[in-house]
C-alpha cells in the first residue's frame, strides 16, 4: 500500500472528460486491492436515531469524545454519486426516494437518501451559511428533509472537512459548528464527510491534520443534540500510505464516527461493464482484509452497490450484493431506482441476504480460502448459523468446495444448507460445494443439526 494517492477530480477527468468528479474518497490509478428528531421517527428501524445508544465502552484518545453508536447495524439506503455524479437536483433525489418507497426497498431497510457533492452554491451566504444551488434545489434543503421524512425516509447529505469539497464547493473547514447546526436545522440524519483539500498546518503531519479536522466535525455534530449518523472518509486518503498508518486512521475514525470509507471509489455508471466489475473486485479484496478493524456498530464501507447499473450481469450484481452482505458492509445503492429492472430489484431486495448483512452479531465475514480465481468466506451469525460464500472471480465456471469444519461450524452428523438466492435447501454431511458460474457467488446459510 505505497502507491501515491491521486485525488478524485484528477483521476476521473483523466478518464471521463465529460464527467465532473466531485464526491467522497479517491480514485487511485494503480494498486491492488439543533432540531430534535422528527416525531414520526420513533419507530425507525435499528440503526436509526430512534434506537441509538452511546458506546460508552469506547475511550477516545486525546480527549476526543467517542461518537454515539447511531448505527448498530450497517446503514442502508441510496446515494446519487456513482450514477448521477454532479447531475443531481431536487427531482433526481425525490424521484429516487419515491421509487424506494414505491418498490418496497425502503421497507426492506433502504431508508437513508443521501445527496452527494455539487448540491450547493459556489459561495457561502452573507452570514457564512451554506446555500443550496437555487437552480438544482429551488425549494432548499429543509424542504428535501421534510419530503424525505414524510416518505418515512432519512435525510443524508455530503460535505467536506477541507476548505473545499472535491468538486470545489465550500468545505466545512472553519465552519464546523455553523454547518452542523445548519444540517440539524434542515433535519439531516446522516452526514458523509469527505476529505479533499485538507490544509496541513506547520508542524502537523498529514495524519494529524486529518484527525484534527475530523475530530472538530465529530464534536460539532454532537453539539447539535441531533443524532446524525456520521460517515468518515479519512481512511480513503491513507490507503496507499502504508498499512500501519492506514489501519491507525481507521482505528481513530471508528471513535469519531459510525462508518468509514476505506479506500478507492467504486466505478461510475458512465464507465464500461468491465471497469465496473474490476472495481467491485478491487473494493471487495481490500475491504475483506480489514475485518479485524471493524466491530459491531462501527463499519468498514467499501462504497456503493452498483446493482442496476447498465452492463453488469445478473451474476455480477448478485456477487456484489452477496459479498457486501458477507462483509457486513453498508448497503447503499447508487443507481436510477426509478428504472430498476426486475432482476436488479430482486437482487437488492433479497430478504435472506439482507438478513446476513444486518445480522445483529455484527461480524464481518472472514476469508477462509482464496487465490486469484476464487474466495471462500464464512460469517458467524447471531443464532449460531454460518453464512458461507463461494465466490468465483474467474472468467469460466468452476466447482468450489469447503467443509463445515473449515468454515467454523460445530461438529455434527448433519447440516442444513439453504441457498439464499434460490431459496432451495438440502442436507449435507459437512461438505459444502457448488458449481459456480463465472463472476458468480453461491451464498449458503448453514445450520448444524443436533
Amino acid at each position: 500500500m505505497s502507491h501515491r494517492q491521486v485525488p478524485r477530480t484528477g483521476r476521473i477527468l483523466a478518464t471521463l472528460t465529460t464527467v465532473v468528479a466531485c464526491s467522497a474518497g479517491l480514485l487511485a490509478s494503480t494498486g491492488p486491492a439543533s432540531a430534535a428528531p422528527d416525531a414520526h421517527r420513533t419507530a425507525a428501524r435499528p440503526g436509526t436515531a430512534a434506537d441509538s445508544t452511546a458506546d460508552a465502552s469506547e475511550g477516545a484518545q486525546d480527549g476526543a469524545r467517542a461518537y454515539p453508536n447511531l448505527a448498530p447495524r450497517p446503514p442502508m439506503g441510496w446515494n446519487n454519486w456513482s450514477y448521477y455524479t454532479c447531475d443531481v437536483n431536487e427531482k433526481v433525489v425525490l424521484d429516487n426516494a419515491r421509487a424506494l418507497a414505491r418498490n418496497g426497498l425502503a421497507d426492506r431497510g433502504y431508508d437513508t437518501v443521501t445527496i452527494d457533492d455539487c448540491w450547493m452554491a459556489k459561495q457561502r451566504g452573507p452570514q457564512g451559511e451554506l446555500v443550496a444551488d437555487p437552480a438544482k434545489f429551488p425549494h432548499g434543503m429543509a424542504y428535501i428533509g421534510r419530503e424525505l421524512h414524510r416518505l418515512g425516509l432519512r435525510f443524508g447529505i455530503y460535505e467536506d472537512v477541507g476548505t473545499l469539497t472535491c468538486g470545489k464547493y465550500p468545505g466545512s473547514y472553519g465552519h464546523f459548528e455553523q454547518d452542523a447546526r445548519q444540517f440539524a436545522g434542515w433535519g439531516v440524519d446522516y452526514l458523509k464527510a469527505d476529505g479533499c483539500n485538507v490544509p496541513r498546518p506547520a508542524g502537523r503531519t498529514k495524519e494529524q491534520s486529518y484527525r484534527d479536522v475530523y475530530e472538530q466535525q465529530s464534536r460539532a455534530l454532537l453539539a447539535t443534540g441531533r443524532p446524525i449518523t456520521f460517515s468518515v472518509s479519512a481512511p480513503a486518503y491513507f490507503q496507499y500510505d502504508g498499512d500501519s498508518v492506514w489501519h491507525q486512521v481507521i482505528e481513530w475514525s471508528a471513535k469519531l464516527g459510525n462508518l468509514w470509507r476505506g479506500g478507492r471509489d467504486i466505478a461510475l455508471e458512465q464507465q464500461s461493464a468491465a471497469t465496473k466489475w474490476s472495481s467491485i473486485l478491487y473494493n471487495f479484496r481490500y475491504n475483506a482484509k480489514l475485518n479485524g478493524l471493524q466491530r459491531p456498530g462501527r463499519w468498514n464501507d467499501p462504497d456503493f452497490l452498483l446493482v442496476g447499473d447498465s452492463g453488469l450481469s445478473r451474476h455480477e450484481m448478485q456477487s456484489q450484493m452477496s459479498l457486501w452482505a458477507m462483509m457486513a458492509a453498508p448497503l447503499i445503492s447508487s443507481t436510477n431506482l426509478a428504472e430498476l429492472s426486475p432482476e436488479a430489484r430482486e437482487v437488492l431486495g433479497n430478504r435472506a441476504i439482507i438478513a446476513v448483512d444486518q445480522d445483529s452479531l455484527g461480524r464481518q465475514g472472514e476469508v477462509v480460502a482464496q487465490n486469484d480465481g476464487f474466495t471462500v468466506m464464512s460469517k458467524r451469525l447471531r443464532n449460531g448459523d454460518r453464512a458461507v460464500a463461494l465466490f468465483n472471480s474467474g472468467d469460466t465456471p468452476r466447482t468450489l468446495s469447503t467443509t463445515a469444519e473449515a468454515v467454523g461450524l460445530p461438529a455434527s452428523s448433519s447440516y442444513w444448507m439453504r441457498d439464499l438466492v434460490t431459496g432451495r435447501g438440502r442436507h449435507s454431511d459437512g461438505k459444502i460445494a457448488a458449481r459456480v458460474p463465472a463472476h458468480g457467488t453461491v451464498l449458503y446459510r448453514i445450520t448444524a443439526r443436533s
